[in-house]
């Protein structure tokens, strides 16, 4: 059972105004070629208008209801989405693909060390030689906190979400309700230097750090999205 599943019809109402992302992960599949594996798939936000662009994908999630939504949702786009239950640290795919993709801050679910170096070496065993691995992660900065912290704030009407920050351990706990349903979600963050060293010990060579979708470069900001390679 996944935190995910209690809020598996909540999830798109909750986070449509998140768009900026679809349209850089789109072009990058696109100029991958595909097929594409992408790795907490969820409700097939990034994985359906990927397969509308006319590339195949295989989407993994943990989560068996937010996977029918993207049922669902593919359905409705008529497209084919190759969409398989499992965990992004063992996903049940064989062979490999010129591209993976962790959209949405999916990887931040790896709570651990050990957690995220498991999923690294899940993604280098599916990628191509010369294959590339895309994520985006965040690093919280102090007014985000501050602004946040132990609240409950009204993302969309009747959306309601609650963050509790543990700076020490930098993890967040991140609530989620709506009229008939809630959640609670945990992630864990790094900063970009650490990011880098972990990225660099599991072999991957990191050919750009943006600090958006426009592809502008990182600068110290909160987001941070990655492209990275297996060499050849």
């Amino acid at each position: 059972m996944s935190a995910y599943d209690n809020i598996a019809r909540l999830y798109d109402p909750w986070s449509r105004s998140v768009v900026e992302d679809v349209a850089f992960y789109v072009d990058e599949a696109v100029r991958s070629g595909g097929p594409v594996l992408e790795l907490g798939v969820g409700t097939g936000r990034v994985a359906v208008p990927i397969a509308a662009s006319g590339v195949e994908v295989v989407g993994v999630d943990v989560s068996a209801g937010m996977l029918d939504v993207a049922r669902e949702r593919a359905e409705l786009a008529a497209v084919q989405v190759d969409l398989r239950q499992g965990d992004m640290r063992e996903p049940p795919v064989e062979g490999s693909f010129p591209l993976v993709l962790i959209p949405f801050r999916s990887l931040l679910h790896m709570e651990t060390d050990a957690d995220r170096r498991v999923a690294l070496r899940a993604v280098a065993k599916h990628l191509a030689p010369g294959g590339r691995l895309i994520f985006d992660v965040f690093a919280p900065g102090a007014d985000d906190i501050a602004d946040t912290h132990g609240r409950w704030l009204e993302r969309e009407p009747g959306i309601w979400e609650r963050a509790d920050w543990n700076e020490e351990t930098r993890t967040l706990i991140l609530r989620v309700r709506g009229a008939n349903t809630e959640s609670e979600m945990s992630l864990a963050w790094l900063s970009v230097a650490e990011w880098k060293e972990l990225l660099r010990e599991e072999g991957f060579v990191v050919d750009a750090v943006y600090g958006w979708f426009d592809r502008s470069a990182w600068r110290g900001g909160e987001d941070s999205i990655w492209v990275c390679r297996r060499p050849d």
